[in-house]
């Protein structure tokens, strides 16, 4: 079934622009014209991406995706002013997956949006390899690709999720960020080796029981990150 995307942006012409180009490549896609009308739509459907503007008059963007992550794993990509940082960081933080800066080529979102819907890959796990990771009372089920706190099944974002599958394909072994930012499908550089510096903090909030001491999701000196399972 072809992937269903939402495109959220308050400029009807970068709307229909955007609709049209994703269409003719084989999305299926609805848009909405502000945060209230998006939140309309979500009632109703289900979409494996949402495109969402983040300088949108009444509930912006971050705000918007900080409130959908509270009930939607969905994937989120903001629309980012060029230059505006403290967006994509705050974005980020909020839950987004990635983001992409205007002005873009639509060409350019299309391979982002690929790219993250290539995020979510099959595993296949050896009969001898662990099924489950244990990290205290958390555990991560490596087959589904899913983290438990109990019976609890605790809700993760597209990047988090790949972010898991990385670190369980290693566990003990330490990942740069270069590598990490390879692996997410991204393009290499400092904004997005940051990037996934606001991911791992985010992933931390969800395993750690103390998160600014982490002890299953380590920072290694001059080396990178490691999941150290039980």
């Amino acid at each position: 079934m072809d992937a269903h995307l939402l495109i959220v942006d308050d400029d009807e012409r970068i709307r229909t622009l955007l609709q049209k180009f994703l269409m003719r490549h084989g999305f299926l896609v609805t848009a909405a014209r502000d945060a209230a009308h998006a939140r309309r739509i979500l009632a109703g459907l289900d979409f494996d991406l949402i495109v969402l503007d983040v300088m949108m008059p009444g509930e912006d963007g971050v705000s918007l995706t900080r409130s959908l992550r509270e009930t939607l794993a969905t994937p989120i990509l903001l629309l980012t002013a060029k230059g505006e940082t403290d967006n994509r960081i705050e974005g980020l933080e909020a839950g987004a997956d990635d983001y992409l800066a205007k002005p873009f080529e639509p060409k350019e979102l299309l391979l982002r949006i690929n790219a993250i819907l290539r995020r979510m890959p099959d595993t296949s796990v050896s009969d001898n390899a662990p099924k489950v990771l244990s990290m205290g009372p958390i555990r991560y089920d490596i087959e589904r690709g899913e983290l438990w706190q109990g019976d609890d099944l605790v809700r993760l974002t597209a990047t988090e999720i790949q972010l898991m599958r990385i670190f369980a394909a290693q566990p003990g072994a330490a990942l740069s960020r270069s590598k990490l930012v390879e692996e997410l499908g991204r393009d290499r550089g400092q904004a997005q080796e940051r990037a996934v510096d606001v991911q791992i903090t985010r992933l931390r909030r969800k395993i750690e029981d103390n998160p600014k001491q982490p002890r299953y999701l380590q920072t290694v000196r001059g080396a990178g990150y490691m999941l150290a399972p039980d």
